[in-house]
């Protein structure tokens, strides 16, 4: 049997994820930081509420606060369903008045390893030439960066991919999560497109609203801006982890061009 860990490292993991001192978070939670560093060493056994408040304190994910509860001899408070359960079907309704309101502007539903659960019919604006292989499972990222995705199709690949893998980067900090650290690794060793290069800024990737995605679609570049749509107080983890991106046109061409698109597939 592999090494379980004690709920006092779990919470110390976070605490130093969060860049915060055992003053700073006892502060923060309004609890003794004596008592924090009882818990955090093992000389006390925090309660389920108190376990609950210190990770709604460090902003865990819904899906480590259930690991966490159980290290601490807890059974998990959050329940995990998959997108197609009849208990989320709110929900999947939401998400299809999202992506249906967003058209003729591409809009994709994705889950936290950026798996793509949901498309609107403005999407195959993006997804146009993509290998059927990467739409098999189709996961967002290695559509936009693997050879046989839309990387031939990216103007601006390079600030594009350092972009993408800035936003990727930050998620694993935030999370922690070794799926996506795993995806990160395989990103970045995918080879860049003939003639691209690989743009590498000194500092962080702009934020997505000023970082444009200029795609090639047939003769005209199309340039989108993108944001992101989550659930405000989910208390499952899969709606916890879910998100809606939505590109829109980023100049008056590109809005232009893909109103013609679906007027066309009318």
């Amino acid at each position: 049997m592999g090494y379980q860990r004690a709920v006092g490292e779990h919470l110390r993991e976070w605490r130093q994820r969060r860049r915060m001192t055992q003053l700073e978070l006892a502060l923060e939670a309004e609890i003794s930081s004596r008592h924090l560093s009882f818990v955090e060493t093992g000389r006390a056994h925090p309660s389920r509420d108190m376990l609950l408040h210190l990770s709604e304190t460090l902003a865990i994910p819904l899906r480590e606060r259930n690991a966490i509860l159980l290290a601490g001899g807890f059974a998990p408070v959050y329940g995990e369903r998959s997108f197609d359960d009849p208990a989320l079907a709110a929900a999947r309704a939401a998400v299809d008045i999202v992506l249906k309101a967003s058209e003729p502007f591409p809009a994709l539903a994705i889950d936290r390893l950026w798996n793509i659960v949901a498309v609107n019919a403005g999407a195959g604006a993006l997804l146009a030439d993509v290998g059927p292989a990467l739409l098999e499972k189709p996961n967002a990222l290695r559509i936009a960066l693997h050879p046989q995705g839309v990387s031939q199709r990216i103007a601006n690949y390079g600030e594009w991919r350092a972009h993408l893998l800035e936003r990727l980067r930050q998620q694993i900090a935030a999370s922690g999560d070794p799926e996506l650290e795993a995806l990160f690794e395989e990103l970045s060793a995918y080879k860049a497109p003939q003639g691209a290069t690989r743009h590498h800024a000194g500092g962080p990737a702009a934020p997505a609203i000023v970082v444009p995605l200029r795609l090639r679609h047939g003769e005209k570049i199309l340039s989108f801006m993108s944001t992101m749509t989550v659930f405000g107080t989910p208390v499952d983890v899969t709606l916890s982890e879910l998100a809606i991106e939505t590109f829109f046109p980023a100049d008056a061409e590109t809005a232009e061009a893909l109103r013609g698109v679906a007027a066309q597939a009318q």
